[in-house]
């Protein structure tokens, strides 16, 4: 039985046209093992930060909802050239919205919080054998309005995609090794955890660590496995269980 596994893949695993090719090449071999697979984004490295830089520059205060739909951009940026990537390499491959992507949200434009996954969309496309890469961090309201998920927003996208999917584990790739015993960069002696309950990341995340505390929620809740990772080098990884 083929398996269904979730990626994400944050910022700074997609910096550039190189990394993004190095992230397109990695969700090749997930494929090539036969599985399907469902690929969650972040933005291109800084991309958001410059977004916000920008409507600051033409307003000291800028809208709520029209903030929103300038910041999901980034990540459609992002899910795009993923996708072309893909196609590049001769696989099949669809990018889609979150809203395309059936995640519906309530209306707090800039903190919205997920109310629900609709997947048909993506299971449509999963069963025309197409890898999807879906746009993190943002949903859309009953009125059809772009939200956003705050800061680390991805992550809870994929867990909740995840979750409706029914898949096997959720894997984040990112720029460290898996999730340490306290941040290596004040704490030389730290070191990786091959495995962490759920109550314990969501300690950890509240303290700052890799994870959104929403989407170690999100994983108790429907019982997701997490695979914290790098996306740079082949280290096990840290699975939250």
């Amino acid at each position: 039985m083929t398996d269904l596994i979730v990626q994400k893949y944050g910022g700074s695993s997609l910096a550039d046209a190189e990394r993004i090719k190095a992230v397109a090449r990695r969700i090749a071999l997930t494929k090539d093992n036969g599985n399907q697979v469902v690929v969650v984004v972040s933005a291109m490295g800084n991309t958001t930060d410059d977004l916000i830089r920008q409507a600051n520059a033409v307003t000291e205060k800028p809208d709520e909802r029209e903030m929103a739909l300038l910041l999901s951009t980034g990540e459609i940026v992002s899910c795009t050239l993923v996708t072309m990537a893909l196609r590049s390499l001769g696989y099949k491959a669809i990018s889609l919205s979150g809203g395309q992507a059936g995640i519906r949200t309530d209306t707090d434009y800039s903190r919205a919080r997920i109310v629900d996954v609709d997947p048909q969309r993506i299971l449509k496309e999963l069963r025309e054998d197409n890898i999807v890469i879906v746009a993190g961090f943002q949903g859309i309201t009953e009125e059809m309005d772009i939200t956003t998920l705050g800061r680390g927003g991805s992550d809870t996208t994929a867990v909740a995609l995840a979750a409706g999917l029914d898949a096997k584990v959720c894997e984040i790739y990112t720029d460290v090794d898996g999730i340490y015993t306290a941040d290596p960069r004040i704490v030389p002696e730290a070191r990786i955890l091959e495995e962490i309950g759920y109550e314990e990341m969501l300690e950890l995340a509240s303290y700052g660590a890799k994870m959104h505390p929403r989407s170690i929620e999100l994983g108790a809740m429907y019982n997701i496995p997490i695979l914290v990772t790098s996306s740079f080098t082949d280290a096990p990884g840290t699975l939250i269980h």
